[in-house]
């Protein structure tokens, strides 16, 4: 989503499971499986809850009967943050595999332009399905170098959205000029 309000792209930031256990193995390795050893537990090495955030697009499971695709991301932007969409709201931007070494699910990545008055909520997820979602607005302005940067944890969903959205919509916004073309003499 992009806020054209506050010329930024509207992320999520949230806390993860398996990143904060990938993030606990990688800096005390071995530490996992004396976890899981049984008896009595010697004191573990902890690290801060923000191990395991990581920024994200929007998203969401078809995890509802019934419901479109599109009808699917809209009641997530609602949920996730605080945007009231339509399904003509909608562009199809991609439908493509991800996780394929282990689930080779189907993402479809959809773009929507948003304004602060479609925002009617406050977003954060679904307390009862345990969310608890922080809604982002990158400046487009950083999206590039918040893109490139391999010390903020993100999806790839996000770097490829990132990269969508300056090639693809930006320049016919007037929000960013073309990338420049080699030209040959």
């Amino acid at each position: 989503m992009f806020d054209s309000s506050r010329r930024s792209l509207v992320l999520v930031k949230q806390f993860r499971p398996a990143v904060y256990a990938r993030e606990m193995e990688r800096r005390f390795p071995g530490c996992l499986a004396a976890a899981g050893e049984g008896g009595p537990q010697e004191l573990q090495p902890a690290l801060p809850g923000s191990a395991g955030v990581t920024f994200e697009l929007c998203a969401g499971l078809i995890d509802q009967p019934g419901l479109s695709l599109e009808e699917v991301a809209c009641k997530e932007a609602w949920e996730e943050c605080g945007y009231r969409l339509v399904p003509s709201d909608l562009r199809h931007v991609s439908t493509y595999r991800s996780g394929v070494g282990l689930t080779g699910s189907m993402q479809t990545m959809f773009y929507a332009e948003v304004t602060d008055a479609q925002r009617s909520g406050p977003g954060g997820g679904l307390a009862e399905e345990g969310e608890l979602i922080e809604v982002v607005h990158l400046p487009l302005g950083a999206a590039q170098a918040f893109a490139d940067n391999p010390d903020v944890p993100k999806t790839l969903g996000v770097i490829f959205g990132i990269s969508w959205f300056l090639n693809q919509v930006a320049p016919g916004l007037g929000l960013v000029s073309p990338r420049p073309t080699l030209q040959t003499q």
